[in-house]
């Protein structure tokens, strides 16, 4: 994998990836879930198994997640779609005959599909892992009392969590969730979609991806068992599996 950084539209540096080589006929561009990176296990399993059927990939680190440069106070909605666009310019570039796809988890996807609902985008196929399409919802539910008072006196919070890296969550980002609704963005042409979840999920329900697939057309597969991160016992094959067919499919 060969590592880089690009200047994005909000000024500072984005950490990108890639295993290209300059042929290839389909690149996906890796968004990866809160928290992650662009090294996260599965990505580096998902590029893995691209580059075996001569399929390239580009991950990047959203603002405050692996070695971006920058902290909390810019991980806001607008800034994460205008460094998805950096990226993917850049991977027109790299390759300009290719043809562009998405794979993306969690709180990547949530980007993803605001990206395509909203933007002008190069690409027109997406895999999503472990979706949080209610991702407003997510972080209502899952902020306590304590937490909301902290945020209207000290204007963020930071939250115990298992990441990476520490992340601040700004009242300012709070914001940036409730007006982004993927229910009310996305509209059925924008992408062909397919979508893969734990239906065990205890973070970003199953029950809402279901509502998402039905209301939007997208194939879902559930995983029987599975959290949020797939990682039952061949969890992370079938994902890989599923995105591989996915990507490889013949159109039409």
């Amino acid at each position: 994998m060969k590592k880089e950084t690009i200047r994005g539209l909000n000024g500072y540096d984005i950490p990108c990836v890639n295993n290209l080589s300059g042929g290839e006929r389909r690149i996906v561009i890796i968004s990866h879930g809160l928290g992650s990176s662009k090294e996260s296990p599965t990505a580096k399993s998902m590029a893995a198994a691209l580059s075996e059927h001569s399929i390239g990939s580009f991950s990047f680190d959203f603002p405050a997640h692996g070695d971006s440069p920058v902290d909390g106070e810019l991980l806001r909605i607008p800034n994460c779609l205008n460094d998805l666009s950096a990226v993917e310019a850049h991977v027109r570039v790299l390759g300009t005959k290719a043809d562009i796809a998405y794979f993306s988890s969690s709180f990547g996807a949530y980007i993803n599909l605001i990206y395509l609902a909203t933007r002008t985008p190069l690409g027109k196929k997406s895999f999503l892992r472990c979706a949080a399409v209610d991702m407003p919802g997510l972080f209502r539910n899952s902020t306590s009392p304590e937490q909301y008072t902290q945020l209207k006196e000290q204007g963020y919070i930071i939250p115990d969590f298992d990441y990476i890296r520490p992340l601040k969550f700004t009242r300012e980002f709070y914001a940036d969730l409730e007006e982004h609704d993927v229910f009310k963005l996305c509209r059925r042409e924008m992408a062909l979609i397919e979508m893969i979840h734990g239906d065990a999920d205890e973070t970003a329900s199953v029950v809402d991806v279901r509502r998402f697939a039905q209301q939007f057309g997208a194939r879902l597969t559930e995983v029987k068992g599975a959290d949020h991160r797939i990682m039952t016992p061949g969890g992370l094959k079938q994902v890989i599996e599923t995105a591989v067919r996915f990507f490889t499919a013949k159109e039409g």
